[in-house]
């Protein structure tokens, strides 16, 4: 158990003033914690649907490549051309979102939990050290 000077607490107030501020500390870690984790799980659904429409934007530009290599100077080559401009920057969207709500956000999400229950184990063990003093007074 860590080591607070709890024993500067000479009063049940002053040990229910510290408790009263620690519970709210906790409430709000518990609601960050339960707001980071479902982060984490719409990050997770959208990295993988991100990926997939990636792969998919790039076959396109992969098609549209040959198809334009193949056309005569024309209406349809500038067509295929837009389309292929259109698929080129739609990947550049998607790998600006990859970045902000992909695989990288995912990891900082992960650690960002991580950091949340382990101020709560603190927290908690705050908590018990301050009603253990209290309990003595």
């Amino acid at each position: 158990m860590p080591n607070y000077s709890v024993t500067q607490l000479t009063s049940v107030s002053d040990c229910d003033a510290v408790l009263s501020i620690a519970a709210k500390e906790k409430q709000d870690l518990e609601w960050k914690k339960l707001s980071l984790e479902r982060q984490k799980v719409q990050y997770s659904d959208q990295s993988v649907s991100i990926t997939a429409e990636l792969a998919g934007k790039q076959a396109e530009v992969a098609v549209l490549e040959s198809i334009i290599a193949g056309l005569p100077e024309g209406s349809l080559k500038v067509e295929n051309q837009n389309k292929k401009t259109r698929a080129e920057y739609s990947i550049f969207l998607l790998e600006n979102r990859r970045n902000n709500y992909g695989n990288v956000a995912l990891l900082e999400k992960e650690l960002d939990l991580q950091r949340v229950e382990r101020e709560l184990t603190e927290t908690d063990a705050f908590i018990s050290e301050v009603e253990e003093h209290k309990s003595t007074i």
